[in-house]
């Protein structure tokens, strides 16, 4: 379906877009094959995508945005700037504290943006006709190419969205339609000679440039993984309990990235840099009334307490050996194989050899007693 105007459809709904609260709306067509397809498959073959099984599952749906949806025509990409006011690795060195990704200080970013794309999508098929569908992150759509073709910013060496404009804190969301719109001209790369992303990652989790083994990220690892951390990556986790922004948070294009944001975007204080000894404690109804609308919620109590207690275990704080040494008894035995993990870093060695001779032969679970015998 082609539409025919006086106005041109592109800039009516840039400024409806704009007025929902966007701050970047591009335009692509999603006729050809384009090479995101074949990265997709290699990443999968190779593994790297670890227990995601999800991705494999819809690769096939994931190679286009037409393999999914083979009447769309065109995709309209948005952006919400979130880059955050303060700097996010400040945290890192408060060994006390927790660091939680910026993007999960708030609320939880899929609800807030797809209102507004249904908004907007409600607004194009009255005003132009033909048939939309909206989509944030969780549907098999590849967002970030999309993104790159329709010129919203450059999948950077980190293999995350870049823009001129606000850096590497963009969220993006897409409707995709069967109207024909003018596409806009793709982004080039413009990261230059810069590897600051690559050389600052904790857990050499880049390959090579362009290219993530999401098994040693630190954001797979704290919010995919299900069961125990890999003991190789847990030192490096510092004080990260839910994701990490080193690779975002040191891209120099991040200079444009400051400016305003939507009061509903900003972090919630409780959660910019709560305390270790707090975050330990959070039984499941306190970690959900903690989490409301947050995306950590989405974890569960059990894993995101087991990523507090790595971090206890990197604080070199003795005083926290105490809320570490009452989880032994927690009935998750995730929970229970990060605390005493956690005890072998902050205890003497007579005093863990003591504890771990009393507490070995009652464990029931095969991992836990293995993390006792490791430790």
């Amino acid at each position: 379906m082609t539409i025919s105007t006086s106005d041109r459809p592109e800039d009516l709904i840039r400024a409806e877009a704009a007025a929902l609260g966007f701050d970047l709306c591009r335009f692509t067509d999603i006729d050809e094959a384009w090479p995101a397809a074949a990265r997709l498959y290699e990443y999968v073959d190779a593994g790297r995508h670890g227990e995601m099984g999800w991705m494999a599952e819809t690769r096939e749906r994931r190679r286009h945005a037409r393999a999914m949806w083979a009447d769309a025509r065109s995709a309209v990409v948005l952006g919400v700037n979130y880059g955050p006011e303060h700097d996010p690795l400040a945290v890192l060195a408060q060994k006390g504290r927790a660091a939680i990704s910026v993007y999960a200080q708030g609320d939880d970013y899929h609800e807030l943006i797809k209102k507004k794309l249904k908004r907007l999508a409600s607004w194009m098929q009255q005003r132009f006709g033909g048939e939309v569908k909206v989509f944030v992150d969780t549907a098999p759509l590849l967002e970030k190419p999309l993104a790159e073709r329709a010129g919203v910013g450059w999948q950077g060496r980190h293999t995350n969205l870049v823009s001129r404009e606000f850096g590497s804190w963009l969220f993006l969301g897409s409707v995709l339609t069967t109207v024909e719109l003018r596409p806009d001209a793709p982004e080039p790369v413009h990261c230059g000679s810069c590897q600051a992303c690559l050389e600052v990652c904790p857990t050499n989790a880049f390959p090579a440039p362009f290219q993530l083994d999401a098994r040693r990220c630190i954001s797979y690892l704290t919010i995919e993984l299900k069961g125990p951390i890999p003991r190789e990556f847990r030192e490096a986790l510092g004080n990260r309990i839910y994701g990490c922004d080193d690779c975002l948070a040191v891209c120099p294009w991040n200079k444009f990235a400051q400016g305003a944001r939507e009061q509903k975007l900003a972090a919630r204080e409780a959660l910019t840099a709560p305390t270790l000894a707090e975050l330990v404690r959070l039984d499941d109804a306190a970690f959900r009334a903690l989490f409301t609308k947050s995306p950590v919620k989405r974890i569960g109590r059990d894993r995101f307490v087991r990523n507090v207690l790595y971090a206890i275990g990197n604080s070199g704080d003795r005083a926290l050996a105490q809320e570490a040494a009452r989880l032994l008894d927690d009935p998750a035995p995730v929970v229970r194989g990060a605390a005493a993990w956690a005890l072998s870093r902050l205890l003497a060695p007579p005093d863990f050899e003591a504890l771990r001779s009393a507490r070995l032969p009652a464990e029931p679970d095969a991992e836990v007693r293995e993390e006792w015998l490791a430790s």
